[in-house]
């Protein structure tokens, strides 16, 4: 539905349920009455006194610091609707046997359910189609507990904003039709103590969403914006092509860190300059390095002479000699500056060099691997050092478009043959008629498969079987490249 139509009701649901629809956590909703398929609504959130228990036992463990928040944070004057729904299936329960499943999809207890059968002879569960409004909508709170209420203003709606895209909602029905037990019960309860965090914490936050995402709570993709640091790591090469050099080292100690690097000699917020090393990484390896900023002239044998100075001073002839040497600098090095820094096995790479790297890591998180890009730190040439550190980028990118291309493979290999999950043979298979980016072994393909269904990436699902060959996997989420 691309055109626009008008609602002019809304269903009362408790205010926490709604906020789980709308978060993606729940897909049903417990109406008072039978609804009708294919029937829109808005989602109103009432007051949680139409709730029969009190919340620690009506809603299970890991979902009641949610509505606890969403409690406290209800205005007593107003409403804010901020979703609306369609009807895409409404059953009557009226079977005890299957409520344990359905407490653990869900986020009420059995107790509850259970209650509910006992004071009624069926249980109604609406399977609904959240969408999110363009703008919510405020109104005055009505008392009165009813089933529908008449919206004071009608209500433009479109499809444009699904909380779920529709492979995802799909899944999630099944196995609550089927009633499926929970997949990862373990990250459900990780999530629900991450929850509370996540407002405060930008780090919380993210773990959150990818949680949420492989759960099959959300299906928002991975965009080139989803990381707040871009603002400041889109800056390296502009301040780093400037007069501004007391800037530039924050921002290369920022963008270390970004990389993984820790250490004492990576404080962002600190001021180097010629008494003190520029910047000094401890774990998974030593660096030491020198900054220089600069507009137009050239790099002077000044900079790698300070960074062998300093660092012998500091660190002593062992440490020293047993650290990877770096140099970021804008700007062409002089003759001399280039033999002293290829001389001293010294590193030298441009801001823009630095920005890409760290770049690929606020778009692809841990896709940089600290240990492959020391190889590439130790090896020659030294002095300019752009060309090697370039191949290993290059490297990375062909890396992450090959997962984006099986992932997506994956996808389009279960849309067309209508299952539910295949196995690495059939997808090998498939994979040489896709225009592959390189060609692959059927065991390669599976340690990438295993790689891409892993919960700490949570791209694909995996049935384990009895070995290697019998693995079945199924599609969560997309791998979204960034063009450039």
């Amino acid at each position: 539905m691309n055109e626009s139509v008008l609602l002019q009701t809304a269903l009362c649901i408790p205010a926490p349920e709604v906020e789980a629809l709308i978060q993606g956590q729940i897909i049903v909703a417990m109406p008072r009455k039978f609804i009708h398929p294919g029937q829109r609504f808005a989602l109103y959130p009432a007051d949680i006194s139409m709730n029969s228990l009190p919340n620690e036992q009506y809603y299970r463990s890991n979902f009641l610091s949610l509505a606890q928040s969403v409690i406290t944070n209800c205005n007593n004057e107003t409403a804010l609707i901020k979703a609306w729904a369609k009807c895409e299936l409404c059953q009557m329960l009226n079977s005890p046997e299957s409520l344990e499943t359905l407490s653990q999809l869900t986020i009420w207890t059995k107790q509850v359910l259970q209650q509910n059968l006992i004071q009624k002879p069926y249980i109604f569960l609406v399977y609904l189609r959240v969408y999110l409004l363009p703008k919510p909508q405020e109104i005055t709170i009505q008392h009165q507990s009813r089933h529908f209420l008449p919206l004071p203003n009608s209500l433009t709606i479109n499809e444009v904003k699904p909380v779920l895209n529709d492979r995802t909602f799909a899944q999630r029905k099944y196995q609550l039709i089927n009633r499926q037990t929970p997949l990862h019960p373990e990250l459900e309860e990780l999530q629900s103590a991450v929850a509370s965090l996540s407002l405060i914490n930008s780090a919380a936050k993210e773990l959150d969403d990818d949680i949420k995402i492989f759960l099959g709570w959300s299906s928002d993709k991975l965009t080139k914006s989803s990381d707040l640091d871009l603002s400041w790591i889109q800056k390296i090469a502009e301040i780093g092509n400037s007069s501004d050099g007391h800037t530039f080292e924050k921002l290369v100690r920022r963008g270390l860190l970004k990389l993984g690097f820790t250490g004492s000699g990576l404080n962002p917020d600190a001021t180097g300059g010629a008494g003190g090393m520029d910047f000094y990484t401890e774990q998974p390896y030593a660096i030491v390095g020198e900054c220089k900023a600069t507009k137009t002239e050239k790099v002077t044998d000044g900079t790698p002479a300070q960074l062998l100075k300093i660092g012998m001073n500091h660190l002593g002839k062992f440490q020293y000699d047993n650290s990877i040497k770096l140099i970021v600098a804008a700007g062409e090095l002089n003759f001399y500056a280039l033999r002293t820094a290829t001389e001293n096995q010294m590193n030298v790479i441009s801001p823009e060099t630095l920005q890409k790297l760290v770049e690929l890591q606020a778009y692809y998180k841990n896709s940089i691997n600290l240990l492959e890009l020391k190889e590439y730190l130790q090896q020659a040439p030294f002095g300019l050092a752009e060309d090697k550190l370039n191949t290993y980028i290059d490297k990375i990118e062909q890396s992450i478009k090959l997962r984006s291309h099986i992932i997506q493979l994956v996808r389009n290999y279960l849309q067309n043959s209508g299952n539910k999950s295949t196995g690495v043979e059939a997808l090998h298979g498939a994979y040489f008629g896709s225009n592959p980016p390189q060609p692959l072994k059927t065991q390669e393909m599976h340690e990438i498969l295993i790689e891409l269904s892993s919960p700490l990436t949570g791209y694909l699902g995996r049935e384990k079987g009895s070995d290697w060959r019998s693995d079945r996997f199924y599609f969560l989420r997309e791998l979204a490249v960034n063009s450039k």
